[in-house]
């Protein structure tokens, strides 16, 4: 959907322009290019930096960078659960909020190093290179509050590609309280 939205935002249309194949397995597509099915692929990491690593593609463009800041990685829960967990919520705030801040305070290797144990398929100096990525790029936000701004991008994004029904009103779907409030 974001690749198509950046597209449409470059007087592209997804339809005619060009010819997107959606049939291939997500977990299939570096493979399928390295193949040779087609002359671009969009691959999240660790598949992007694996296939530069082999010289079988180049990372050209960012969907992140090309799109504007999109909320990829969003918590939700029920109203109730709030309500009934505020401690879990606060706690669960504040880990991710220090594990920004070690993102911040740290190096690639650094980083790379507490990862890898949770990625044993890539190696370290893979991490180092995605993590070296994420920073140029500016992928990590300086704080974990839900702009509206990002929040209605994202609206935008689903409606472009017909999978919003209805748009809801940021204030009734995103509550910044922990965030705002955090010790």
């Amino acid at each position: 959907m974001i690749f198509e939205y950046i597209l449409k935002k470059n007087g592209m249309d997804p339809e005619t322009d060009l010819e997107i194949d959606q049939s291939i397995d997500f977990g299939s597509t570096a493979a399928a290019f390295s193949g040779g099915s087609g002359d671009f692929s969009v691959e999240f990491e660790p598949a992007a930096t694996v296939l530069e690593q082999a010289g079988e593609g180049y990372v050209v463009a960012s969907l992140g960078i090309d799109s504007g800041y999109v909320p990829y990685t969003a918590f939700s829960a029920r109203e109730s659960y709030l309500k009934e967990n505020p401690e879990v919520i606060r706690g669960f705030v504040r880990a991710l909020a220090k594990g920004m801040e070690y993102v911040k305070g740290h190096s690639s290797e650094e980083i790379a190093d507490v990862l890898a144990p949770q990625f044993p398929e890539t190696d370290t100096e893979q991490i180092t290179r995605i993590t070296e990525r994420y920073r140029s790029q500016d992928t990590w936000k300086e704080n974990l509050k839900l702009e509206e701004e990002g929040f209605t991008l994202l609206l935008d994004i689903l409606e472009e590609a017909g999978e919003l029904k209805e748009r809801v009103r940021y204030e009734e779907l995103v509550t910044t309280e922990y965030v705002e409030n955090l010790e």
